[in-house]
């Protein structure tokens, strides 16, 4: 029998392909008894792995194949020395141990990433390992390649020495062309010869990166992807043979038919190794001596200081019973100390003035969290279940997610390890994978396709909820995608390739709130990585697999919307005097509630993409209800709901009832199931399910299990037959819940953002000065939004004033109801330079002019970009410059700003006379003066904003002559049909649709100087055959309408020049001529489409009514509107019936 002890799983980044589940199942066929990893560098998936091979009765043996540095046997080391290798096995719980230290090593120390663990750190750890020489990356092997041999056997016997019986020779046989067919021959022999020499023995092994011979071609792809080449290129690559997949026990035993022995030490490694790491009961560190008593004490103390400010009537006894019950549960689970622990972080930060969210996922659901304050969302108040969050029908860790202010999250983690110790605290690693979508992306660059192709075809693949469908189910499913596929060889093979990688882990990163905390060193317990990017070590395993490893997970994410609100709410003070208390707010301001009826949500947590606003025109929120349930809706999948939730909202005929026994659960969300919690709640109502069993039912209806579903239906439904419902509609909402149980939300989650949204939405509408300046200031080093925010601003009446240096502050400000442009938000300047000069302003006032500027600031220090940032923008202004004259002669100013600087610190300096008054100064006169056009572009440039408009015609004039902001849009609910809209466009962007259809992002700006976006497609450009190019000046006649879900959407019907619009809108002139027969309600279509602006006056189309058989005067009838009839109109007019003749002069 042989034992596989070398194999690479999907942990070996961009390298191993072998999934556990796979394996486990390769194992039971070719009846191998047990298996060994040995993932390069690590052990990320020691302990899924060990999990899952056991389950399936399978032996897990734990290894590593880690680097090893020589330099302590070799001063002169070869390149090929320089990369060697061995494996470690662990053959009891201390070589586990050490192998988790060696492996942590590796990654916690720079040195050791570089160039490998050295021996001296190997001999410290060998204890409980069992060690194989490498093989063909071993470093006995890379000596004897380089004639080396006197230190290959060093080094064996002082391998033996450390390891003495638990080292062997390692022996494989799978080079991949015949030169190295013959070196391994031969290398093969003195390994056979040293191990005569020491008596050590040898074991066979089959590195193994695949599990089937046929995936070499995927995993040689994989290997491109791993260093940026390509399959078919002819310039030398790391490529392995098709040998290096899992063989059965027979053909390694025919592979080493002439060393036996070398097969049979496989099974005596297996056989000594006699440990797996295995799940552990959950480790906190200690809080307190008596938890539960001291968790039942704050919470008592919190709740009462919760009644304080609990404004409305309410049941103490209610509260208290469901605090009881709380507190009773968490006893019984264990969990009394992780309460204790997460209340302590939250209360540290508050009391630090650290911005602590109301609460995030499931936990707001707790009461005891509410009176310990780690959440501030009332769960009785908004009818929040505790199950949800924790289920005394199954004990499970709880996980509560904490939002901080984004700016001061890191305080909170070194509050936590000078708690609790250093290297008691870690970060999470988590994974990137080749999904779908990123597996046909990578795979098309590796086997060369074009960029277009593969995109287009990468686009065909669809989402499942927020996930792309797999490959194997998109080739099943989209047509689009198999005619691809079946017509097309080289797509062909890049699906096939990409199906076979799908899944395959490409990189690690660190989770983007997990921390663990530990009761001793966490390299005890886990084996730690640490990211390049990240100061503080991640654990190696995944937060699902690192709670099964007995450590508690915390999330602590930093939100931007904590930091705006916190800004906000010190602005206010400073600005108005007003100190505000944001979570004192009333949560029924009917001013609050027009910010959303009327979509002006901009810069509103959680409400301001353009989806959401147009959701919120239909919905007209008027209660903090209404918010939350959106805020769970606006989800694919539930999006399709949305709908029917605002139609059934505000007429309420047209709400749908379920049951009398339930529908009381669904009245707050208008008969529609949003909430998980109420799937839960129906199956208590009807079926008699307690909270806990309901919760069980909702996570397998979620995860579509379906042996706990086909258990639980008979059950559901002799419950609802016991409350005397008839079985056909507990069989409906049996069906209904399994549908939504999936698309589900949280309502605890929703709730507490949808209490943010509205505290955002109330500081926008009752303090919009000092909200936006603290959301500009978030947003300070992303200069595409600024635009956004300057849109919002305008419909607000608010002024954004442009950069100056002598009334901007470093950030956006407010000053006299306005808010002024920061000087660090200027384009390329630099934050630290912007403060030394508005430092220098506030200590010494204003400058007086650019030489008082230029004497008081180093300008050399500046720097000349910055300085070219500043003169664009405006920022010297008020010195009444021309600013190209100040940009030609800036190289003079620089050089007159140095010697002032250097006059001012000379040794020579007269006291009495300023030296700065004799030094020449530059004549600021401009040679060539920039365009109006080229003036917008550069201000926009360096802001972005416009705050010079590009329109040449003040905003009156345009809508004079019908054109309309495009704004109209939003402000509605109904349809609206041939809409003009000017704009200057600014961006142009190529894509293609998922269905492989080409068209324009495009961005603009319409005649009131807002900016906007909109998809047209190629189409739309042909009848005024317009360039769609930067710069342009463009006409669009776009119309409104609702998709076959109910969404609004907006689309551009034609395009024009808008400046060729302008100078021929008053020469065009039509002229029909029509017989009395004509089919005249045809005819009024098609004018009435070409309809350009509407008017009682008389417009520029004559009509002329003449009879072919009668002599009498023709009639002249002259329409009022202003028409614009394309040439495509122009031909259709000529085909109805009874038009003679269609001319345009």
């Amino acid at each position: 029998m042989f034992i596989h002890l070398k194999l690479k799983s999907i942990y070996s980044l961009l390298e191993g392909a072998i999934f556990p589940k796979e394996l486990a199942k390769r194992c039971l066929e070719f009846g191998m008894p047990a298996v060994g990893i040995s993932d390069r560098g690590n052990l990320f998936g020691a302990l899924e792995f060990s999990e899952i091979i056991a389950d399936h009765g399978i032996q897990p043996i734990i290894g590593c194949q880690l680097p090893v540095n020589l330099s302590s046997i070799s001063d002169n080391q070869s390149a090929n020395l320089s990369n060697t290798s061995m494996v470690f096995i662990a053959k009891n719980e201390l070589g586990y141990s050490n192998l988790i230290n060696l492996s942590s090593e590796l990654y916690l120390h720079e040195t050791n990433k570089l160039n490998g663990l050295a021996l001296d750190k190997i001999t410290d750890r060998s204890d409980g390992l069992i060690c194989m020489s490498g093989g063909s990356e071993g470093p006995i092997n890379k000596l004897f390649e380089d004639t080396k041999e006197n230190l290959a056997r060093d080094l064996t016997e002082r391998l033996k020495k450390i390891f003495g019986d638990r080292f062997y020779l390692e022996l494989n046989r799978h080079p991949s062309q015949e030169v190295r067919r013959e070196m391994a021959s031969d290398i093969e022999k003195l390994i056979l010869e040293n191990a005569d020499y020491y008596n050590i023995p040898l074991v066979a092994t089959n590195d193994v990166y695949f599990l089937d011979k046929s995936l070499y071609e995927p995993h040689d792809a994989l290997l491109c992807i791993a260093e940026g080449n390509y399959v078919d290129q002819k310039k030398d690559r790391r490529s392995l043979s098709e040998d290096h997949f899992f063989k059965s026990s027979e053909q390694m035993k025919e592979l080493f038919k002439d060393i036996p022995e070398a097969i049979t030490n496989t099974v005596e490694i297996a056989m000594r190794c006699s440990f797996r790491p295995e799940p552990r009961d959950a480790i906190l560190p200690k809080f307190s001596t008596d938890a539960n008593n001291d968790l039942m004490r704050q919470s008592n103390q919190g709740l009462e200081m919760r009644f304080q400010k609990i404004k409305n009537a309410f049941d103490k006894d209610l509260y208290y019973k469901r605090l009881k019950y709380e507190l009773g549960v968490i006893k019984n689970m264990g969990f009394s100390g992780y309460f204790l622990i997460v209340a302590d972080i939250v209360k540290w930060a508050k009391k630090r003035g650290i911005p602590v969210g109301p609460g995030r996922g499931s936990g707001a659901g707790s009461l005891v969290a509410y009176a310990l304050t780690i959440t501030n969302l009332d769960p009785l108040k908004y009818s929040l279940l505790f199950e949800r969050f924790l289920n005394p029908s199954r004990i499970s860790m709880p996980d509560f997610d904490i939002d901080f202010c984004m700016d001061r999250r890191n305080e909170i983690i070194e509050y936590v390890q000078q708690k609790y110790g250093k290297e008691n605290v870690a970060q999470i690693i988590t994974f990137g994978a080749l999904w779908s979508k990123a597996a046909v992306r990578d795979i098309g660059r590796v086997l060369q396709l074009p960029y277009s192709r593969v995109d287009k075809i990468s686009k065909l693949i669809p989402y499942e909820g927020t996930k792309p469908m797999s490959l194997g189910e998109a080739l099943k499913k989209e047509k689009d995608l198999i005619q691809e596929a079946n017509s097309d060889p080289q797509v062909n093979r890049m699906l096939k390739i990409a199906r076979d990688l799908e899944g395959v882990l490409r990189n690690a990163s660190t989770h983007a709130a997990g921390v663990v905390i530990g009761d001793r060193k966490l390299v005890d317990l886990v084996p730690l990585y640490q990211d390049s990017r990240s100061d503080m070590p991640a654990t190696q395993f995944t937060k699902d697999w690192v709670e099964r490893a007995g450590l508690v997970k915390f999330d602590f994410l930093g939100l931007k919307t904590l930091t705006i609100i916190k800004e906000a709410v010190d602005l206010i003070d400073s600005v108005q005097g007003i100190k505000l208390d944001i979570d004192q707010i009333p949560f029924d301001d009917l001013k609050t509630f027009e910010i959303y009826s009327d979509a002006r949500t901009f810069s509103v947590f959680q409400v301001e993409s353009k989806g959401m606003r147009d959701a919120l025109i239909d919905l007209c929120p008027n209660s903090l209800e209404d918010i939350i349930a959106l805020v769970a809706l606006y989800r694919p999948g539930p999006m399709e709901n949305i709908p029917a939730f605002c139609e059934a909202k505000n007429d309420p005929k047209r709400r749908q009832y379920l049951h009398k026994s339930i529908d009381r659960i669904l009245d707050e969300t208008h008969g529609i199931i949003v909430y998980q919690e109420q799937v839960m709640e129906i199956a208590q109502k009807m079926a008699d399910y307690s909270l806990g069993e309901a919760d069980l039912l909702r996570k397998a209806m979620g995860k579509k299990i379906k042996e706990v579903m086909d258990a639980e239906k008979p059950k559901f439904l002799n419950g609802a037959e016991k409350n005397n419902i008839e079985k056909g509609t507990a069989e409906g909402i049996w069906n209904l819940l399994a549908k939504f149980a999936n698309y589900g939300f949280n309502k605890s989650h929703a709730a507490a953002y949808g209490v943010l949204s509205y505290q955002t939405a109330y500081l926008k509408r009752h303090f919009t000065s000092e909200f936006m300046t603290a959301a500009l200031n978030s947003d300070i080093q992303n200069i595409e939004k600024f635009s956004k925010y300057y849109d919002d601003l305008v419909g607000f009446e608010i002024t954004l004033k442009s950069p100056c240096i002598n009334n901007s502050d470093v950030k956006f400000s407010v000053k006299k109801g306005e808010i002024v442009f920061g000087l660090g938000a200027i384009k390329n300047v630099g934050m630290d330079v912007m403060s030394k000069i508005v430092e220098n302003r506030e200590k010494f006032g204003v400058f007086a002019d650019i030489f008082d500027f230029a004497q008081r600031i180093n300008l050399k220090k500046v720097g000349k970009r910055p300085m070219e940032m500043l003169i664009t923008s405006g920022a010297f202004g008020s010195f009444n410059l021309e600013k190209e004259a100040m940009l030609e002669k800036l190289e003079e100013l620089v050089n007159y700003s140095t010697a002032c600087h250097e006059e001012t610190y000379s040794d020579q300096v007269n006291l009495f006379k300023d030296h700065t008054e004799t030094l020449k100064k530059p004549v600021f006169v401009a040679k060539n003066k920039w365009s109006f056009s080229q003036q917008v572009k550069e201000i926009h440039d360096v802001t972005g904003i416009y705050f010079v408009s590009p329109y040449k015609f003040q905003s009156d004039f345009y809508q004079s002559i019908g054109i309309k902001p495009y704004d109209t849009f939003e402000k509605t609910r109904e349809e609206m049909k041939t809409i003009l809209v000017a704009g200057y466009i600014t961006d142009v962007k190529s894509r293609i649709t998922n269905n492989g259809r080409h068209y324009f992002l495009v961005k603009l700006i319409d005649h009131t100087n807002k900016g906007f976006e909109v998809f047209i497609f190629p189409e739309r450009l042909s009848t005024y055959s317009v360039d769609i190019v930067v710069e342009k000046y463009v006409l669009l006649v776009c119309e409104k309408s609702k998709d076959q879900n109910g969404f609004s959407r907006i689309s551009v019907k034609s395009v024009r020049d808008l400046e060729k619009f302008l100078k021929d809108r008053e020469k065009k002139r039509y002229h029909l001529v029509i017989g009395p027969d004509c089919k005249i309600g045809k005819l009024s279509m098609l004018l009435e489409e070409a309809i350009l602006e509407k008017s009682s006056k008389e417009g520029n189309v004559l009509i002329t009514v003449k009879s072919e058989t009668s002599e009498s005067d023709p009639t002249n009838i002259s329409l009022p509107n202003l028409y614009d009839i394309s040439s495509e109109k122009i031909e259709d007019l000529r085909s109805v019936e009874g038009v003679f003749e269609v001319r345009a002069d």
